[in-house]
């Protein structure tokens, strides 16, 4: 696993200090593949700074390992990389034997006896006490705050929804004169980021509990965050490196095909909270830097307006798909649970792949991060060159 020989330093791009963001997606374990497209992409660029990162979901674990390391992208990418070798399902989640049905009997007794008012509690099918403690662990959050007063980071931005108005939350660390901003169902805040950060950012609805910070509690950031790439765009950068985990789908069958299992169509749902945005965010960025293309300079600056230059890596292959016949090593009742909701067909293999933290599983995907963005260098340094 990525151990090809090293790719000769002969590229080293001009980037400026402070114009190049890195963007990390969600997508539970699909999350590894990012680790192997950064690896490739530090021997490509050994020049390479990202002054400001922002992450979301299981993007989120991605960026503050990212931001928080004293060293140049290539060591930072190393230590990620061993971390995830090492993850395991039973490091990032346990089984909540009882959330699930008492859950259901609560919603259900008070449904009947018209019970109290506020309504049933239900705390997630998932416990996060394993990933708070490995998090707890491995992450050196004080390391964000050291590159931030020596000027290797400008800032890193973590974003979740607030449970209270359904906003989308990007919590900000970064330098004093980092901009914060209020957009329709967005906005940003000033924080010292924590564990309960990153935690409240990978909160799943349904699957984990919400996370309280403050007196407000959060949930993923990608359930209503429909521009991931602004973030980055308040944040002064002009060029962005976006890393999806959405790969090519395999074609689908026209006819024959059987009802959908629910695990198929958790799976959909689960595309169109984690991956769906950042595909769509990136077209329109694309159509309106086509437009703004067509102005002149001095236009441009009337409309308070810059083009924003994306290099968008992506996996070749559908992950979802290569998910299907790894063992799951999950606990034995949430195993029992993806087996009942038909979660071994291949069809559902997709919502299978956001909780497989299995090695092998973790280890192809960084594997195929790494092959696909070797196999994209001549794009990769065009996209270097262009801002150079």
């Amino acid at each position: 696993m990525l151990a090809g020989p090293c790719q000769p330093a002969i590229f080293r791009p001009i980037v400026s200090p402070s114009s190049t963001a890195l963007v990390l997606s969600g997508g539970g374990a699909r999350a590894a593949y990012q680790v192997g497209a950064l690896a490739a992409l530090a021997e490509i660029a050994p020049g390479l700074e990202t002054p400001i990162i922002t992450g979301v979901s299981a993007g989120a674990v991605n960026a503050v390992s990212l931001a928080a390391h004293r060293g140049p992208m290539g060591a930072s990418v190393a230590v990620l990389r061993r971390d995830w070798e090492r993850l395991e399902a039973r490091h990032v989640f346990g089984m909540r034997p009882g959330s699930l049905v008492g859950g259901v009997a609560r919603l259900a007794f008070r449904a009947v006896t018209g019970g109290r008012k506020e309504g049933a509690s239900f705390r997630g099918l998932l416990d996060p006490a394993p990933l708070r403690r490995y998090l707890a662990r491995h992450s050196f959050l004080a390391g964000i705050d050291r590159n931030i007063r020596r000027g290797r980071l400008r800032a890193v931005a973590l974003s979740a929804t607030s449970y209270a108005d359904g906003a989308t939350v990007t919590f900000l660390q970064g330098a004093g004169d980092v901009p914060t901003w209020t957009r329709a169902r967005r906005y940003a805040e000033r924080s010292t980021l924590t564990v309960d950060h990153v935690l409240a950012s990978s909160a799943i609805p349904i699957i984990f509990p919400a996370v309280r910070i403050g007196d407000r509690f959060f949930g993923d950031g990608t359930v209503r965050q429909t521009a991931p790439l602004a973030p980055a765009i308040h944040l002064g950068a002009s060029r962005i490196i976006a890393v999806s985990v959405r790969g090519a789908a395999p074609p689908g069958r026209a006819a024959g095909a059987p009802y959908p299992s629910s695990a198929q169509v958790f799976g959909l749902l689960f595309h169109s909270i984690f991956l769906d945005a950042l595909e769509a965010d990136a077209e329109r960025l694309d159509r309106l830097n086509h437009l703004l293309r067509q102005l002149t300079p001095d236009e441009r600056a009337r409309a308070g307006l810059r083009p924003i230059e994306l290099l968008l890596l992506q996996p070749s292959r559908d992950v979802g798909s290569m998910a299907q016949g790894y063992p799951t090593h999950l606990p034995p009742l949430l195993a029992a649970v993806l087996r009942a909701m038909g979660a071994r067909q291949m069809r559902a293999a997709d919502f299978v792949s956001y909780l497989l933290f299995d090695r092998r599983y973790v280890a192809d995907l960084m594997d195929l991060g790494y092959q696909d963005t070797l196999r994209g260098r001549a794009r990769i340094e065009t996209f270097f060159a262009a801002g150079s």
